[in-house]
């Protein structure tokens, strides 16, 4: 019991580099952590982590936490094995977010989640950045887009669709674009994580081709970009989780249908050693059918167009 602790105290120093981050994913004191790793080192008879401003590890460290982390990936499987159903899902799960679509559907889903599921504990964690699961100790991320080759594994929950918008009144006064070469007449609002170079990116024929657009606007909050396009200052790109409910009301219109970026998919991704965690099935289970494919928001769309 005592090794497997200090194998815990161990990879969590390693992976965070910090005494006191592993300490607080731990949930226990810094003086603890640090007296398991050197009870560790002890034993051993060697030193496996450099202290410094960072803790790294050494040579021998990094030999041990090759075979440490693989260890404690056997005991969480095997421990997994057991718990074979989704009525056993426990202990701890931490998630990563993206902030838009977290607060605009992910916050009333994982309350939920987390009623029925009584003996999970959340630590979600809303954020724009795309975390490293492996380094930040996550079990899962919700991952909007197209999803880079990787050891992670995915879920997919449902298709992130984009559309191009802008407001009535915005239109009224500078027109409506009819091919992506009129961009470069238009003013525009882009997302600093998805067009960081000032070009929008989009499907013409089969290829794709980059347009300059007017910057009107810089932001990294799609909730900002959102509201630019209500109040008129320019075209938008959007997911429609975020533009749904301002087309409905007749706030922002689509424009350019036919050249609308592609979106990639909204997917659960986690670590190959939890592929078969309870817990994490039962998270991708519960967001796929709260969710919905199509998603709830695109049902939302196609039956206002049909009532019109």
């Amino acid at each position: 019991m005592n090794k497997l602790s200090e194998m815990h105290a161990f990879v969590a120093v390693a992976d965070t580099g910090s005494i006191s981050e592993a300490a607080r994913r731990l949930g226990t004191a810094k003086s603890m952590v640090s007296q398991r790793v050197q009870q560790l080192e002890k034993r051993l008879g060697c030193i496996l982590l450099e202290r410094g401003r960072q803790t790294r590890l050494t040579e021998s460290g990094e030999v041990f936490y090759r075979h440490c982390t693989g260890i404690l990936a056997d005991i969480e499987n095997a421990e997994n094995a057991v718990l074979t159903s989704q009525s056993t899902a426990r202990g701890n799960l931490r998630i990563a977010a993206p902030m838009a679509f977290g607060m605009r559907y992910l916050t009333p889903i994982l309350a939920s989640f987390a009623k029925q599921y009584p003996d999970l504990n959340l630590d979600v964690e809303f954020d724009d950045r795309r975390v490293n699961l492996h380094e930040e100790g996550f079990d899962a991320a919700v991952r909007i887009g197209e999803l880079p080759d990787s050891s992670l594994m995915a879920k997919i929950i449902t298709p992130n669709r984009h559309i191009i918008c802008a407001s009535p009144g915005y239109l009224s006064a500078h027109g409506t674009p009819q091919i992506p070469q009129d961009l470069a007449q238009h003013f525009a609002m882009l997302y600093v994580n998805r067009e960081p170079h000032g070009m929008w990116t989009l499907p013409v024929n089969d290829t794709v081709e980059s347009f300059r657009v007017r910057c009107r606007m810089r932001t990294n909050c799609g909730h900002q970009l959102m509201e630019a396009a209500k109040a008129g200052l320019g075209l938008a790109i959007l997911p429609t989780f975020l533009a749904a409910q301002a087309i409905v009301d007749g706030e922002l219109i689509e424009v350019l249908e036919p050249y609308a970026p592609r979106g990639g998919n909204i997917s659960v991704v986690y670590r190959q050693s939890q592929k078969t965690s309870p817990k994490l099935h039962a998270l991708s289970s519960y967001l796929s059918e709260a969710i919905g494919n199509p998603p709830i928001w695109d049902r939302m769309l196609a039956a206002s167009s049909q009532a019109q």
